[in-house]
């Protein structure tokens, strides 16, 4: 086979791959796929005759990529600076859909990359290629213009941070349904003790509504505060349909055919620590949700 299509052949077969780590480094699926893409722009025009780790170095160029794309977003001071809950990977609990499987193979949650957006773009990218992806730190450390030993520390920096504020989810899936559920059902019959029970002590709440509203985002800790809200909206829990969210329980919020919020739960020791919810339409509208 020629070298342009087998190029083309081996890209597309590590496509989702490439997809799941610029995932993980911009925390936006649209961004993600874009990334990709302008990756394969600069690969197809490379000379790769010199190449000898094809899967490295097709990491490498994505990761550049990503890294562009981080320093620009820092670079850009009108954007909103508060707390923003990333793109969703939503599938049935049924399935998931197999286009998806590579995001979800290691199932990072939202609270996750709610931690991941508040690194600088280095640590980000150190702690997401070695921790995640099993890349070297002496092929981090060209990346970001450092020395493997300067990678090294920025991936420790940033996994002290993760452990501190990314609480691990249950691993056991029906576990965190039933807990899910008990939240749901305790909301639409306003049962706030029913609520609390079901609610770690230092929950935290964050809710993205998009750029179009006063308060975009809207962030509250604390389970007799996240049961109160939750007593607040219950009237919209009838309205929630099971669903996978990152790979861990959640739901999305339907009616009258049009979903109007996702919503991811982090449950650790059969109590919920995070909850995450997507409101924003535009966004919403962009997921494509098939519901």
């Amino acid at each position: 086979m020629p070298q342009p299509e087998w190029l083309t052949a081996r890209f597309e077969q590590e496509r989702g791959r490439l997809r799941a780590v610029a995932y993980r480094m911009l925390g936006s699926l649209s961004e993600a796929e874009d990334a990709v893409q302008e990756a394969w722009l600069r690969i197809s025009r490379a000379d790769t005759d010199e190449v000898e780790n094809l899967d490295a170095w097709l990491t490498t160029v994505v990761a550049r990529v990503c890294l562009n794309l981080l320093r620009s977003r820092r670079s850009r001071p009108e954007d909103p600076v508060d707390v923003h809950v990333p793109d969703p990977v939503v599938s049935s609990e049924d399935a998931a859909h197999p286009e998806r499987a590579a995001v979800l193979a290691d199932s990072v949650g939202l609270a996750l990359l709610v931690v991941l957006d508040t690194l600088t773009p280095a640590e980000r990218i150190a702690f997401v290629l070695h921790d995640m992806f099993a890349v070297p730190f002496d092929e981090i450390g060209p990346m970001i213009d450092r020395s493997p030993a300067a990678a090294r520390q920025l991936a420790s920096r940033a996994r002290r941070r993760v452990r501190g504020q990314a609480p691990v989810p249950d691993p056991d899936l029906g576990r965190q349904r039933a807990v899910v559920d008990a939240f749901f059902a305790a909301a639409r019959d306003g049962d706030f003790d029913g609520l609390v029970a079901v609610l770690h002590p230092e929950v935290v709440l964050r809710s993205d509504g998009g750029t179009a509203r006063a308060r975009h985002t809207t962030v509250f800790s604390g389970a007799r505060t996240v049961a109160a809200q939750a007593i607040t909206f219950g009237r919209l829990s009838p309205f929630a349909r099971p669903a996978l969210v990152n790979g861990a329980a959640g739901a999305v919020v339907v009616a009258d055919g049009n979903p109007l919020s996702v919503m991811g739960f982090t449950v650790t020791g059969g109590r919920i620590v995070a909850i995450d919810v997507v409101a924003d339409p535009d966004r919403l509208r962009r997921l494509d949700l098939d519901w």
